[in-house]
């Protein structure tokens, strides 16, 4: 049955539904149970998991065209054009991103010449390779802090340790190196970015 010339139901429904959740779980895993574990931010939580879901149905959608190979190239071209130029974003940001997007083309765009067991073995590994990484190898993040310092007689390289002494016991951080920037000697200030690990 057809209405305006589209088919008001296809078998291909129960199929999409199935990649959709097979995608849904292992994007939940990625996203939720070890980016956001690890990052604490939920501006790209609800990013990556919107971005996942419209590649996946747009993929799913375009795919009877056949323009497998050349369509999921477009995407991950046009992605990496846009890259959110409103906003600078981190590196490990960018990579959450090329997963969620490619796992969501992985999902959707597999074909007759490939199985569901392969589909999910490849998730597997995916999710295993984040696992490791984040779990057991980055056990330690460095993160920074830009601060504003008033006692600019300590910026001098030969007080070097003093400077840090002195930011670590007035921020209570274990810092792992510092990077001074712009010098205001009007006003005695200098622009201090301290590096520190934050343990998980």
């Amino acid at each position: 049955m057809e209405f305006l010339d589209i088919p008001l139901f296809d078998d291909d429904l129960y199929k999409m539904l199935f990649r959709f959740g097979i995608n849904l779980f292992f994007l939940t895993l990625i996203i939720r149970f070890f980016y956001y574990k690890s990052a604490r931010r939920k501006d790209y939580l609800f990013t990556y998991y919107m971005i996942s879901t419209i590649v996946f149905f747009l993929c799913f959608t375009l795919k009877k065209y056949e323009l497998d190979l050349g369509m999921a190239l477009g995407l991950f071209a046009i992605f990496g054009i846009i890259r959110y130029r409103t906003d600078a974003i981190e590196i490990k940001e960018m990579t959450y991103l090329f997963v969620v997007i490619g796992v969501s083309v992985i999902n959707s765009l597999a074909n007759k010449k490939m199985s569901y067991a392969e589909i999910i073995i490849g998730n597997i590994i995916v999710v295993g390779v984040i696992a490791i990484l984040e779990r057991f190898w980055l056990l330690n993040q460095e993160s920074s802090k830009e601060i504003v310092y008033e006692r600019i007689e300590n910026v001098k390289p030969q007080a070097y340790e003093k400077l840090k002494a002195d930011l670590e016991s007035r921020t209570g951080l274990q810092i792992n190196r510092i990077k001074i920037g712009d010098i205001d000697f009007l006003r005695d200030t200098a622009m201090i970015t301290i590096y520190y690990y934050q343990k998980k």
